[in-house]
């Protein structure tokens, strides 16, 4: 959305005119950095207006601070036809009337009444919600302004308070929408009994996004990035070792995200998958490329890595006990004491006396290690890093082989190595300072 003159450019008007501008829905999310003012810092947990709330603190000052800052990224696309006065005005209305409900809040929460999870969670949900109704409405706006027939679907369910789901939500305001001739622009945002955010968090957009799919049942449901859904990150290999990956499935997909290179979230993709919609990603300033298409079926023609990834910013924790061999329920034991904690793990290697299992570094807990030390021997935990070779027909033979032999080339340690039967993705972990080492001579040696 921060570059919303190419969005128009390139994916609203790109080769369409007269009625073939319509029959779209765009989902939108928040302009660049807003979300972070709302609720906090995506990247580096900086507080937003919500700690504000959630630390008893007064908050007023720092909306009246939102608003000029939202009524700044108006004036920058006063160019682009932005009606300034029409934006401002609904900027200030909608934070007016956000501040009421948080007001209220605030004076529950104050009493020690109500369970504060809730009242928290409510607070987090109006806030985001104020981010994705300011860029729909602005893009809307913009568009109208160009003589397009464009109509805004305002799913923040602010002013309504019904008790709908979020799919009640969405199916009410489409259900009248002439499709053939007009364009929807939709809010990331989707109010719902449920509480979008209990769940997905700032993942949201695209729930909402899969959930309008559902719905609809579009021919092609379209995600726009600035980047292509590559076969290793240009950033690390060099733009001119890397390509768009092409074709895959959902189940690659479900692997990418797993390590954190997302083209959907998973709980996103399901939806879709199930319902059996293609799903394409497409860069935003490449119109003319077709980009990635994720199907449900598809299965490359010929054996290949489709995608070399990983991530640097996990841990791996060493269970080892001399009592576990032959021992029926250790594996199971250690996963009660994870689920305990609330904590997923991307990876996990067996021997007779020890389990390893690898998590993100965000999830790591001193409890968990403490209550694993409990029951069992010796714990060790070590930061590591993961490198993947991921595909949809990769079993061949050999190929294990070549890619320890690349790492082995570059002087790199293998910590663990795993597949599952099905050969989707082959892991590896290596120390962390061997990560970026790690990609590109996967990338080198997959050709």
């Amino acid at each position: 959305m921060a570059a919303l003159k190419e969005v128009i450019d390139n994916i609203i008007l790109f080769e369409r005119n007269g009625d073939q501008l319509y029959n779209r829905v765009f989902v939108v999310s928040a302009f660049w950095g807003v979300t972070d003012l709302l609720l906090e810092n995506k990247k580096t947990g900086a507080p937003g207006v919500y700690h504000r709330i959630a630390k008893y603190q007064d908050f007023h000052r720092s909306l009246k601070e939102l608003v000029v800052k939202l009524k700044t990224i108006n004036q920058r696309y006063a160019g682009l036809g932005l009606d300034l006065t029409v934006a401002d005005r609904f900027v200030e209305n909608h934070v007016n009337e956000a501040q009421t409900y948080l007001e209220n809040l605030a004076n529950i929460l104050a009493s020690g009444y109500v369970s504060k999870e809730g009242i928290l969670l409510a607070a987090r949900e109006i806030l985001a919600s104020i981010g994705e109704s300011h860029s729909a409405f602005n893009f809307t706006n913009i568009l109208q302004q160009m003589g397009v027939n464009a109509t805004l679907v305002d799913l923040s369910g602010f002013g309504d308070h019904r008790a709908l789901t979020i799919d009640q939500r969405i199916k009410h305001a489409f259900k009248n929408i002439d499709f053939a001739h007009t364009i929807c622009i939709t809010t990331g945002y989707a109010k719902g009994t449920e509480g979008i955010m209990r769940e997905f968090n700032r993942g949201y957009s695209e729930v909402t996004f899969s959930k309008i799919a559902e719905i609809l049942k579009p021919k092609e449901a379209i995600i726009h990035k600035e980047y292509h859904l590559s076969t290793a990150d240009p950033a690390i290999v060099g733009e001119e070792n890397c390509r768009p990956v092409g074709f895959t499935n959902y189940d690659i997909a479900d692997q990418l995200a797993d390590v954190g290179m997302e083209a959907i979230h998973p709980k996103a993709s399901k939806p879709l998958e199930i319902s059996g919609i293609d799903l394409r990603i497409k860069n935003t300033f490449q119109p003319t490329h077709p980009g990635t298409l994720i199907t449900r079926e598809y299965i490359s023609e010929q054996k290949r890595v489709e995608v070399i990834t990983g991530t640097d910013k996990l841990m791996i924790i060493d269970v080892y006990d001399p009592l576990m061999v032959g021992n029926v329920g250790s594996d199971l034991h250690i996963m009660q004491i994870f689920y305990d904690h609330r904590i997923s793990y991307t990876f996990k290697t067996t021997s007779a006396n020890s389990i390893s299992i690898v998590i993100w570094e965000r999830d790591f807990d001193k409890k968990l290690i403490s209550k694993l030390e409990d029951n069992f021997e010796k714990v060790t935990v070590e930061k590591v890093a993961m490198v993947c070779l991921l595909g949809s027909n990769m079993d061949q033979p050999g190929l294990l082989a070549k890619s320890a032999g690349a790492l082995t080339e570059m002087g790199i340690n293998i910590k663990s190595t795993g597949a599952a039967l099905r050969k989707v993705n082959m892991q590896f972990l290596v120390a962390r300072e061997d990560f970026k080492t790690a990609i590109i001579a996967l990338n080198k040696a997959m050709g």
